[in-house]
């Protein structure tokens, strides 16, 4: 398997479908790598999510925790358990997580196809079929 792909390895019937996944980039790997393991974390993974509000209607959202809950998919990539749950991955099918070191500072960044507009801030978006704001709190659509 590449440094790049997620497999599905532990999913419920009612959990996604084989070809719907989320790609965890090397960097963003590497940086949960080090999270996890300056807080001695060994057994935690990235749960990522997308949750009502923001500027466009919708965010993003990532915690560290130890366990999925009964419906959520477990992907694993580069060694890292990534915990996204039924409703988040209709709405991430086919998006990155990528992590990005640069002047302005360091953060996650994803990426989703699925995403029609965006909030300047980059932490928001608005899709196809979702109620959101027209135009995006930052300026930005």
């Amino acid at each position: 398997m590449a440094l790049n792909e997620i497999e599905l390895v532990d999913a419920t019937p009612e959990a996604v479908e084989d070809e719907a996944t989320l790609t965890l980039l090397p960097a963003a790997a590497e940086k949960i790598r080090a999270l996890l393991s300056e807080r001695n974390l060994p057994d935690h993974g990235l749960r990522v999510f997308v949750s009502g509000g923001g500027c466009s209607g919708m965010q993003y959202g990532m915690a560290i925790e130890k366990e999925a809950g009964e419906y959520d998919s477990i992907l694993e990539s580069n060694g890292i358990k990534v915990i996204i749950d039924p409703t988040s991955m209709m709405y991430l099918t086919g998006a990155t997580v990528d992590y990005v070191d640069n002047m302005m500072g360091g953060g996650f960044h994803i990426d989703n196809p699925n995403a029609v507009s965006t909030c300047g801030c980059g932490h928001s978006f608005r899709t196809t079929g979702s109620a959101g704001a027209s135009g995006g709190g930052c300026g930005h659509q």
